[in-house]
């Protein structure tokens, strides 16, 4: 069975059918299909985003991963909305890096009607001054605040699933899921582009970052972060063990056969893999968060944009949205 050839074909994987094929091939045959779908999706091309974390900390989520959570004792900084001028001067350190996209970031459950209105305005300068691609990572916002969004100038949600549906209750349960693909679907029915990923390292099995990346393609996700577990100290998970590279390379790519026309991204964790990503890169990954993280140190955009060069990928900003 040619698995890549099948899925460019047209082939999409149910759980069982990832499972028997994961089970039947070793990482190196897992890494080489998935390359040849990316290769055939996207070519040599990389999309490159950036994001800035907008307003940090105190949020009331009791999520077990995240460093910004009222329920955890972190070094996290705490600082309330930033101003349009602040978010556009970002956006244009993105622009003139020539970064691809350019997603504002907020920590909280939502954003309320006047912060939209000042994000909003944040979009329209953006849209109006620099070349990105806008994108807004806001928390669970109504039907009217993302329609609001869209007419300013964002064009792609983010809204992580974080997890596979049967184990995100063991992670957060001042939300549920299904919270998160209401959002997702009302961005959807807007007009945005959905962007939609999670984690990987908290715990869950390989059957269920399976089930994370069936779940992703259901709600349509067409750019797909995979974060790899960063243990932030006072957090419940601040003694999680780091992935073994082979678990890494494996579940990477299983998002790619599952996923073959979305966005495979590079997120945040990647400072913890080394020269692994230039296997990954060979294993799914089409995209990447370069640059810094929500509450953590990236790589620099100039080392990134050097090792996507080294291994011959293009990195140019295109027209598309």
């Amino acid at each position: 069975m040619d698995l890549a050839a099948d899925i460019i074909s047209g082939l999409r994987l149910d759980l069982g059918g990832a499972l028997d094929f994961a089970s039947r091939a070793d990482t190196a045959e897992l890494c080489r299909a998935a390359d040849a779908v990316r290769g055939h999706f996207f070519g040599n091309k990389i999309e490159t985003c950036s994001i800035v974390n907008a307003r940090s900390g105190r949020c009331p989520e009791n999520c077990k991963w995240c460093a910004q959570s009222a329920h955890s004792k972190t070094s996290a900084e705490v600082y309330p909305l930033m101003s349009s001028g602040a978010l556009l001067a970002a956006a244009k350190a993105s622009d003139e890096a020539k970064i691809e996209r350019f997603s504002i970031v907020t920590s909280g459950r939502t954003l309320t009607d006047a912060d939209v209105e000042a994000v909003a305005c944040a979009f329209k300068k953006m849209r109006a001054q620099t070349g990105l691609k806008l994108c807004g990572s806001l928390g669970l916002l109504t039907k009217p605040q993302l329609q609001k969004l869209f007419e300013a100038g964002m064009t792609r949600y983010h809204c992580n699933l974080e997890t596979a549906p049967s184990f995100f209750p063991k992670l957060c349960s001042t939300h549920t899921i299904q919270d998160k693909i209401r959002t997702i679907n009302w961005a959807r029915e807007v007009g945005l582009q959905i962007c939609s990923g999670g984690i990987i390292g908290m715990g869950e099995t390989f059957e269920q970052r399976v089930e994370l990346a069936i779940a992703l393609r259901e709600v349509g996700s067409m750019s797909i972060p995979v974060n790899i577990l960063n243990p932030i100290k006072g957090t419940p998970l601040e003694n999680s063990k780091r992935l073994s590279n082979d678990e890494i390379l494996r579940a990477f790519a299983m998002f790619r056969l599952i996923n073959p026309a979305a966005h495979i991204r590079f997120a945040g964790g990647r400072i913890l893999v080394g020269d692994l990503q230039k296997s990954l890169l060979k294993s799914g990954v089409s995209a990447a968060i370069v640059g810094d993280m929500l509450t953590t140190v990236g790589a620099k955009v100039s080392d990134d944009f050097a090792m996507f060069g080294e291994l011959g990928y293009d990195f140019e900003r295109t027209s598309q949205i």
